[in-house]
């Protein structure tokens, strides 16, 4: 009896440790810490702040952007379901960027997002952007769940580069913070000169310096999948 009872009280104090690193591991969005001063930036029905930009295969012809009450849906699938492909294996989705219509300087831009989960899925792709002016020049951070990189949280980008265009990846440490597909996170990347920053759920997983770029348009990628975007916010910071 006295064998069950020591290991009744172990238990309930291991569980007692575990619950309290899970709180403890919780961190704050800059929009939960102090929420005035932002912009909001969710689209009405007709989407008319915002435009569709064409990235490597046009824009699709049927819009996969739609507004339903409080959440942006975004069909990039082409509809309900998985990725589909045509006869030759392409897949005929919606890539794409739907980007706000005003540049900003520097400040905070949020967004929340979840992919729309399917049996037996692992798979799901979209992305954030700061500082981007089109579909040629942007800057990006991954919202995916892949086996091969950019992983959740990278950082990368178009960016002029010895008169020319080069693609540049920038790895994060986002992942151990990621909720799984069909819950809701949220994303917030700050630009403050040529510093951008990261956070994933509240977590800090990513600092670059070298940005060249001194403002640009935010907003969200269509990449094949279906996800769904909500609480889109930017709080401009004046500059020192």
């Amino acid at each position: 009896m006295r064998s069950m009872m020591m290991l009744t009280t172990l238990f309930l104090v291991n569980s007692f440790l575990v619950d309290s690193a899970v709180v403890c591991s919780q961190e704050k969005t800059a929009l939960e810490i102090d929420s005035t001063g932002w912009i909001d930036l969710f689209p009405d029905k007709d989407l008319s702040r915002w435009k569709r930009v064409a990235l490597d295969q046009g824009l699709s012809e049927k819009s996969p952007w739609k507004v339903d009450g409080d959440v942006l849906i975004c069909e990039g699938a082409g509809g309900p379901g998985a990725p589909k492909t045509n006869a030759a294996g392409v897949i005929t989705g919606a890539k794409e960027m739907l980007l706000y219509d005003q540049p900003f300087e520097d400040g905070i831009f949020h967004v929340e997002f979840r992919f729309q989960p399917l049996e037996g899925m692992h798979d799901y792709n979209s992305g954030a952007y700061v500082r981007s002016l089109d579909g040629k020049i942007w800057h990006q951070v991954q919202i995916a769940h892949l086996s091969i990189p950019p992983y959740m949280g990278d950082l990368f980008h178009m960016i002029p580069s010895h008169g020319k265009t080069e693609r540049i990846v920038f790895a994060g440490t986002a992942a151990p913070h990621v909720k799984p597909a069909g819950q809701w996170n949220s994303i917030e990347i700050s630009a403050e000169e040529k510093e951008i920053q990261v956070h994933m759920n509240g977590h800090h997983t990513l600092t670059w310096q070298d940005c060249s770029v001194p403002k640009g348009m935010v907003g969200m990628q269509s990449e094949f999948y279906n996800i769904e975007f909500r609480n889109i916010k930017y709080r401009p910071e004046d500059r020192k």
